[in-house]
Parts: C-alpha cells; structure tokens; sequence
C-alpha cells in the first residue's frame, strides 16, 4: 500500500508540477517561462520525487514506465495494476486541482487545450497522426533506456533521478511543439478528460505509443545491455 501511495503522490506531483507550469506560467504576460521553462518542470517533478519516494516505489509515475520495466525484467506482472491505477487516479486527482484553481482566475472564461496533448488540429505545431506516433514511441523508448540504464547496478548509486530528470527535460524541449510531448499515459489521460472529447478522441495514441516504445526498450536493454 505505501508504494501504491507513493505512486499517487509521485503522478500527482508530475502532473500538478509539469502541466500546471503550461497551464499557468508558460505564456504568463511578459514574464511567460515558454517551452523551456515547462520542459524543466516537467523535469524537475520526476527528479524530486525520485528523490522523495523513489526508495518506497521504484518512481515510476508512468504506466508506461512500470510496462516498460516488466518488458526489461525489473517488474513484476503481479503488481502492474496497481500501479496504473494508482499513477491515473494521482494523475486525475492532479487535474482536477489544476482546473479548480485555473476556473476560479476572475477572467476565466475557458480552460482551453489545459495542456492536454494531441495531433493534427490538436498538435501545438499542426503535425499529423504519423509524425505524432514516431515521435512519442521513439521519446518514450529513449527515456525507457535512460531510467533501466541509470538504475542498473553497475551505475553508481544515486544518481539515476538526475539522469531520468533531465532526459524528461530534454524529451519535453524535443516534442512540445509536436504533441504536446506525453511519453506518459497517465498524464494525457488527466487532461484529456477535462479538455474535453476532442482530445479524448485522441487519447488511444497516447497509449499506444509510449506502451509500445516502453516495451520495445525493455527488450532492448534485456537484449543488449544486461549482459556481462
């Protein structure tokens, strides 16, 4: 139970952190922290977490992350429920506090796109379905590899957080103008679910992609890195 709080915890703080930077400071008049400035939050909400419950969970904060750790052998099947559970239901919670807070600004009028993710129409640069699969399913595979890489037990201890941290920033400075950037299912769920249907028509992709990404990583790094 506590690494299932922790999971909560970890995907609310993801989502609160790196969401509620887009959604509240990323075009903020004049002083805006733009896509750089949201790609370190999102950064930054995993490597403070990783530190802060990390030790109690793993840190996965991702369903996509806890899948891709079962496919690399460093998770076991039976607790993978849980696990996604717990991340959606952290990711959800998150969500509803961004839009609680953002539709009580005395000029509210919409919550807009609510940094939820998305392609063609939907995509922040206008790219189609296709170049929004590839890239989601190659961000997710790097990141995948970056945190089994980071976590071996060949790498010095305590410092994989710094390394999956970063390599989130640098995922985020990569696809924002493309989707939105999700590697993370828990995550475009929350926010699809309060932008409203047109972008929970897209949400299958955001599944898909980060899952299979995930597991393809896992395989790789069983394949070709575990090896002495």
């Amino acid at each position: 139970m506590n690494k299932l709080f922790a999971e909560f915890f970890g995907t609310f703080w993801l989502v609160f952190g790196g969401c509620g930077s887009a959604v509240f400071a990323a075009a903020f008049p004049e002083l805006g922290i733009g896509f750089a400035g949201v790609a370190l939050a999102f950064g930054l909400t995993v490597l403070t977490m990783a530190y802060a419950v990390g030790h109690i969970s793993g840190g996965h904060f991702n369903p996509a992350v806890s899948i891709g750790l079962w496919a690399g052998g460093k998770f076991e099947a039976k607790n993978l429920i849980g696990y996604v559970v717990s991340q959606l239901i952290g990711a959800v919670t998150a969500a509803g506090a961004l839009y609680l807070i953002v539709s009580n600004k005395a000029d509210f009028e919409t919550i807009g796109g609510f940094a939820a993710n998305g392609y063609g129409d939907l995509s922040p640069g206008g790219y189609s379905v296709t170049a929004a699969l590839v890239t989601e399913f190659l961000l997710t595979m790097f990141f995948l590899l970056i945190i089994l890489g980071s976590t071996n037990y060949r790498v010095p201890k305590g410092f994989a957080p710094i390394a999956i941290g970063l390599g989130l920033t640098l995922i985020h400075l990569i696809s924002i103008p493309i989707t939105n950037t999700s590697v993370n299912p828990a995550r475009s769920t929350s926010q699809a679910l309060f932008a409203g249907p047109e972008f929970t028509g897209q949400l299958w992709l955001f599944w898909v992609a980060p899952i299979a990404g995930a597991i393809v990583a896992g395989i790789i790094h069983r394949a070709l890195f575990e090896k002495e």
